[in-house]
Formats: structure tokens, sequence, C-alpha cells
């Protein structure tokens, strides 16, 4: 799925996978966040035996509906650091750089902190 947009530049289309790569580069970032993660097992499994590389995009959901984006991200976390504090600052700077990469309006971002690192 992708997002299309129309605009005095035509006809603009960004896809799903390209949104991912945008939010798990802007999380990583973030002071606090280790790594991204696969929500489900079958998901990390069945990479490890692809012989995939570790993906910026992993972990990161994105659903379209109509001009609104919605986000998941699944993140581990720095041992330490208030996971308030990291939470907020991921989704500001996730919301603003994919805002202003797609022109569309993120309507939600859920931030699950799957665990920490010591």
């Amino acid at each position: 799925m992708s997002v299309n947009t129309v605009n005095s530049y035509g006809n603009i289309s960004v896809t799903d996978e390209s949104i991912a790569l945008v939010v798990g580069h802007t999380a990583l970032d973030c002071y606090g966040v280790v790594d991204l993660v696969a929500r489900k097992f079958s998901d990390a499994v069945s990479e490890f035996f692809r012989g995939k590389k570790q993906s910026k995009s992993r972990g990161v959901k994105i659903l379209t509906v109509g001009d609104r984006i919605h986000i998941d991200l699944d993140i581990i976390l720095k041992y330490g650091v208030s996971i308030n504090a990291v939470a907020e600052s991921v989704r500001r700077s996730v919301k603003y750089n994919v805002e202003q990469f797609t022109g569309m309006i993120v309507d939600s971002i859920n931030i699950n902190v799957i665990g920490v690192k010591v």
C-alpha cells in the first residue's frame, strides 16, 4: 500500500516501506533507543534463516487510511533511561520527520517498549 497525494507538483506516491525506513532511522537516532525488534517470533526466525541483514524498518508497522498515517513501533531501550521521556522524544521526532517526508498527517504513533538492554 502507499500514500498518494496531489499537489502543484503532480501526483506523489510514497510506499509504506519508504515510510518505515524513515521511521526506523529516526527512532534509532533518538537517545536511549538501542534497537528495533520484530514483534512476532516467526518474523525474527524467518529473517534469521533467510540470511537477511537487519533492516532499519524491522519492528515498524505502517497503516495508511486515506490521507492519515498510523505507525506502530517496537523498540528496545537502553538501561537507565526514562521510558516515558524516550518514548515522547521518539514520538515527536518520528511525527515531525514523517510529516516532512510525506506531506501527510501522522494520526497516531504507538510505541511498544519490548525490552531493556544493559
